[in-house]
């Protein structure tokens, strides 16, 4: 017989003019990973918010059970109390404090009334030790990459004796070394009992690590799949998840490729702060009308600080080169002047630079293009909500209406509004940093549907990612971009992971830090 420590009963949450969750249920088996699967917006995470407190007890309807007890947890705190820990896919660690700070924050090792350093970091060492983290405790936060503060935060849970560990999209933000630890470091947790939720949208990370998986649409339970006992593709999830077949994840494309729409001539760019260290060496780029162009590089090539220099000089410093549309030089110093000149940049990190999260939905839209609302200095508020409510509408957003607070949408609507305002400014190139980041496989493929509908228009679509699969599904032509250079200019038809892998990893000759 099973020995169950987790089951939740007919969950219903409701929000104002929106049921997120409808009579869901979920059994969760002792010392098993147990992943959790479902489009943007189907109530994942306002699953496990009900579950570790942070919706309380009489917010919602349905019972939850830990351990075989009715359980009623008012806070976050009383979760944790009972050793159910959540670790949310942005991290909430405190980037000033030191690792072991962040580790005993709210729970302090106290001696004499007075926090016991010298405890708190020897205990901290051994936590870090645990989960293969080599840095010392007294190191800050900020000091350290996204993927050391994922395992900060695990054994910030570990610190707490949890028996349930909750992670939220653990591996959105890491690359694959870091995910790969990642994974392990829940494997070696479950083999000494702990029992682990996941939800992740990385389908073949559920089918390496999960034992079972539960399919959550549209607010309700779909099925619960055994990953050793049921014969479970990837395509049987992705069914469930979106109610209907994906015969390929990449809509098709018939290109109607036009003449050169933008030129990028030996563009170098230096670090903002070593003007000495050469981060993009004499790059050289073309986008043509209806065209859509990937870049594709290992972490630290310089991918973003390739389009982020080319829009506004966003980043970097020492910037020389020149950029072409339709032939004749222009100026894209500044952000206003790219944007003037027909090109826009949607960033890889959508909630801190590409959104206004604590405002609503129409005036994230309308801000790339003010000036089209504008009569006499004066917003046309009218107008404004009628351009919204056609996104809504032509996105397939889903929302109560324009006025919804963006923070609250799902990731995959949330990356729609992002587009959506650079459609409203209708550039004539777009360049999208990570566009399907952190998103599910039915938004992915609504995202790659509206790619492909802008390149049809005639625009000039760059491509950013870190998924060799999906640049490979949707491009006409792949850049490899390696140390800052690029590498190689590969068409469609001769693109494969393990061609564009070689370039990838191709060295320089002159090393990136030397000017040219």
């Amino acid at each position: 017989m099973a020995d169950t420590i987790l089951e939740m009963r007919d969950i219903t949450k409701t929000f104002p003019g929106v049921k997120a969750l409808q009579g869901v249920s979920i059994e969760v088996e002792r010392g098993q990973v147990h992943a959790i699967c479902g489009e943007n917006g189907a109530g994942k995470s306002t699953l496990m918010k009900v579950l570790s407190g942070v919706y309380p007890h009489g917010s919602f309807d349905g019972e939850i059970l830990l351990d075989g007890q009715p359980v009623r947890f008012g806070s976050i705190n009383d979760s944790e109390a009972a050793g159910v820990v959540i670790i949310h896919q942005e991290l909430a660690l405190s980037p000033f404090l030191s690792i072991a700070e962040n580790i005993f924050l709210g729970n302090e090792r106290v001696k004499g009334g007075l926090i016991d350093w010298n405890q708190t970091n020897l205990e901290a060492a051994a936590l870090l030790q645990r989960v293969g983290l080599k840095d010392n405790p007294v190191t800050k936060i900020v000091d350290i990459g996204v993927g050391k503060q994922q395992l900060v935060e695990i054994a910030k849970a570990l610190s707490k004796d949890v028996k349930l560990l909750i992670l939220d999209e653990p591996t959105a933000a890491l690359n694959d070394d870091d995910s790969a630890h990642l994974l392990d470091l829940i494997r070696s947790l479950q083999a000494e009992g702990m029992t682990a939720i996941i939800i992740s949208h990385k389908l073949n990370e559920i089918k390496a690590i999960a034992d079972k998986v539960t399919i959550i649409r549209d607010g309700k339970t779909i099925e619960t799949l055994d990953m050793h006992g049921d014969d479970v593709s990837e395509d049987r999830i992705i069914r469930g998840m979106v109610g209907r077949d994906l015969s390929s994840r990449y809509p098709e494309r018939e290109p109607k490729i036009g003449e050169e729409l933008l030129r990028i001539e030996d563009w170098t760019v230096h670090h903002p702060l070593d003007g000495s260290r050469e981060i993009i060496h004499q790059a050289n780029l073309t986008v043509r009308a209806g065209e859509v162009v990937g870049i594709a590089g290992l972490m630290g090539a310089g991918r973003t600080e390739l389009a982020m220099s080319v829009f506004g000089h966003s980043y970097g410093t020492g910037i020389s080169g020149t950029v072409y549309k339709r032939g004749v030089p222009i100026k894209t110093n500044t952000v206003t002047r790219a944007i003037d000149n027909g090109i826009a940049y949607a960033t890889e990190d959508r909630k801190r630079y590409g959104l206004n999260l604590i405002d609503d939905i129409k005036r994230n839209i309308s801000g790339s293009a003010l000036g089209k609302l504008a009569n006499w200095g004066f917003v046309n508020s009218s107008q404004e909500t009628t351009v919204a409510s056609q996104f809504l509408k032509s996105m397939n957003i889903k929302a109560p209406s324009v006025n919804a607070v963006t923070g609250k949408l799902s990731g995959g609507n949330q990356q729609k509004v992002v587009l959506s305002k650079w459609m409203y400014a209708d550039p004539d190139v777009l360049i999208l940093d990570e566009p399907t980041r952190g998103i599910d496989v039915g938004a992915k493929y609504e995202i790659y549907t509206l790619i492909n509908s802008l390149a049809d228009q005639g625009k000039g679509i760059i491509v950013i990612s870190s998924e060799l699969p999906e640049l490979l599904g949707i491009c006409d032509r792949i850049y490899t971009l390696s140390e800052g250079t690029i590498t190689a200019d590969v068409p469609r038809s001769e693109a494969t992971p393990e061609v564009l892998m070689q370039y990838m990893t191709q060295e320089r000759e002159t090393p990136v830090n030397e000017r040219a």
